[in-house]
């Protein structure tokens, strides 16, 4: 390994890291919400929590405030070995909350990192000097990895880089179709790249309790995928919808709102389900 991955992060109480990717291959199904508002709840109950924003669009950036001028150093720089990982970690708004920015130079990374060695690796070997992978001595609680929404390098390296896979579902009547391409990629990179990949959960997404459509996605998903989908599902709600042009989660533009308390109740959710993980 390149002594480029080697930092000075160290810590007296050591923890284990939890990578978890959020991923779907389709876009607009609130992905980068999720991903923001996980974090951020979270953070709102004591965790330690690094936001990896590995989409060409860095809509996770700009939904935590992080200008354009403060992405000079970013994710793509990292994962093409240019600068270490802790030189591209900035804090955010939100106590506990840092997040690795995304820039515009991602956008050619799938074409450049084909002439990198082990390239399905360049996320994994970057997150190593935080992560360890050995679950004795992570820096954070959690790194949430915001996948783009295409199967292409990016994602493939966001799994490899991850413990689990947590998928944002939009309840429409595509919704099953497309996330059946996705489990079979979980399964390709399980059994050539990440062994332990393992699906965390699904969350179903912009559910409209007016429409009859939601109700029968909702049930369609939870009978074919059982447990492994949440109980917490994310009402469409205008808050949710209005807070990224804030630069803010909607946890703290507007805390009272259906979209806040539900993602409040999707963290208490993934961190029992990660306890149960941890004692299994």
């Amino acid at each position: 390994m390149s002594n480029l991955f080697k930092t000075n992060f160290t810590s007296g109480n050591k923890k284990m890291t939890r990578v978890i990717a959020i991923a779907n291959q389709k876009g607009g199904v609130g992905k980068t919400t999720t991903a923001i508002n996980l974090a951020t709840a979270l953070a709102a109950v004591n965790k330690k929590v690094l936001i990896v924003d590995l989409d060409p669009q860095g809509n996770a950036s700009t939904g935590l405030g992080v200008s354009l001028e403060a992405r000079a150093r970013n994710i793509y720089h990292v994962i093409m070995e240019q600068i270490f990982l802790s030189e591209a970690i900035q804090p955010t708004d939100i106590p506990g909350l840092d997040i690795v920015p995304s820039g515009i130079d991602l956008s050619g990374a799938e074409i450049e990192l084909i002439e990198v060695d082990k390239r399905e690796y360049s996320l994994h070997r970057a997150l190593d000097s935080i992560v360890g992978y050995d679950g004795l001595n992570g820096f954070y609680d959690y790194v949430l990895i915001d996948s783009p929404p295409a199967l292409g390098l990016l994602t493939i390296n966001a799994l490899v880089a991850s413990h689990a896979v947590l998928v944002p579902l939009h309840c429409e009547f595509f919704a099953l179709e497309g996330i059946s391409h996705l489990i079979k990629s979980i399964e390709r990179i399980r059994k050539g790249f990440n062994p332990d990949l393992e699906l965390q959960g699904i969350v179903l997404t912009m559910f409209d309790k007016r429409n009859n459509l939601s109700d029968q996605v909702a049930a369609d998903v939870r009978e074919y995928f059982g447990e492994k989908v949440y109980k917490t599902v994310i009402p469409r709600n205008v808050k949710v919808s209005e807070a990224p042009s804030h630069g803010r989660p909607v946890l703290v533009y507007d805390i009272s709102c259906a979209g806040s308390q539900a993602y409040l109740h999707l963290a208490g959710e993934v961190i029992r389900r990660e306890l149960r993980i941890s004692l299994s």
